[in-house]
């Protein structure tokens, strides 16, 4: 347990932020802050959704979780050590899936192998236990270029999960997709969890997503983003997203992100020159 002044904690947990703030290009002209005084606990296993307006700083807290950024102010630690760099018991997946095009598959998933100096069987079997694990086994000689916006994603999750994350960080990974597709990840993402046992923290801007993944809908306020309310789903998945449950939380994060995204566009207007 750690105590004041950050406040009592598990070594346990998977995730725990405390007074956690970042301001891009410190100490310059062009400083802003996007972060202030973030506290939040993760639980293992659990699946938190991010939601905020565009620029309230979703994206730069899995950032500074993942330890590809280092915060400004305040403390992060990942089941009681410091999140001080990168670790592949934290695994962040991007909006694009940012695969080498000139690695097949199973390649592409076992790319961090490869730098850790890992033989090639080893490489190999484990590539193809984590394409298993999406449905993808198939596709393991195919490239990327052969595959689908949605199996891309999903080699994407492969190659995360090939790492044995403790910790799946998600940023917007279903942006790109159509209204079917993204679906239909939903559905898979929720599978690949429960078997996985990570906990997740995943960065969207709709409503009807958080509804649909969420143990937690983490809602932030426009720039600087800091928590505006936590807001706990305690529904049985999947969920029908139109049963009156699903219909009453929409509304509630609709009404509670209303300001917020009206705050957002309003500083971006300021912004450009009249």
């Amino acid at each position: 347990m750690v105590s004041e002044p950050y406040g009592s904690f598990s070594s346990k947990d998977a995730v725990v932020c405390r007074g956690v703030g970042k301001t891009w290009a410190e100490g310059t002209p062009r400083a802003h802050e996007a972060l202030r005084g973030i506290d939040l606990d993760v639980k293992p296993g659990e699946f938190i959704v991010l939601l905020g307006p565009s620029g309230c700083g979703k994206s730069t807290l899995l950032y500074l979780i993942a330890g590809l950024e280092q915060q400004s102010k305040g403390h992060i630690w990942s089941f009681g050590d410091p999140a001080e760099g990168p670790s592949p018991d934290r695994s962040l997946i991007f909006q694009e899936t940012s695969l080498f095009p000139w690695l097949n598959v199973w390649q592409n998933v076992s790319f961090g192998l490869s730098i850790r100096g890992a033989p090639l069987e080893e490489r190999r079997a484990v590539a193809k236990e984590a394409l298993a694990r999406v449905g993808l086994v198939e596709a393991m000689e195919k490239r990327p270029d052969e595959l689908s916006g949605g199996m891309r994603q999903r080699v994407a999750v492969a190659r995360a999960l090939a790492m044995r994350p403790k910790v799946l960080l998600m940023d917007e990974p279903f942006a790109a997709l159509d209204v079917q597709t993204r679906a239909k990840m939903q559905d898979f993402l929720l599978d690949v969890w429960r078997d996985s046992g990570a906990s997740v923290l995943f960065v969207t801007h709709h409503i009807d997503e958080a509804v649909a993944l969420a143990d937690r809908v983490v809602v932030f306020t426009a720039r600087p983003g800091r928590i505006k309310t936590i807001i706990p789903i305690d529904l049985p998945r999947p969920r029908n997203p139109f049963s009156p449950e699903c219909e009453k939380l929409r509304m509630q994060l609709t009404e509670e992100m209303r300001s917020e995204v009206d705050r957002a566009f309003a500083e971006q207007e300021a912004l450009v020159p009249a």
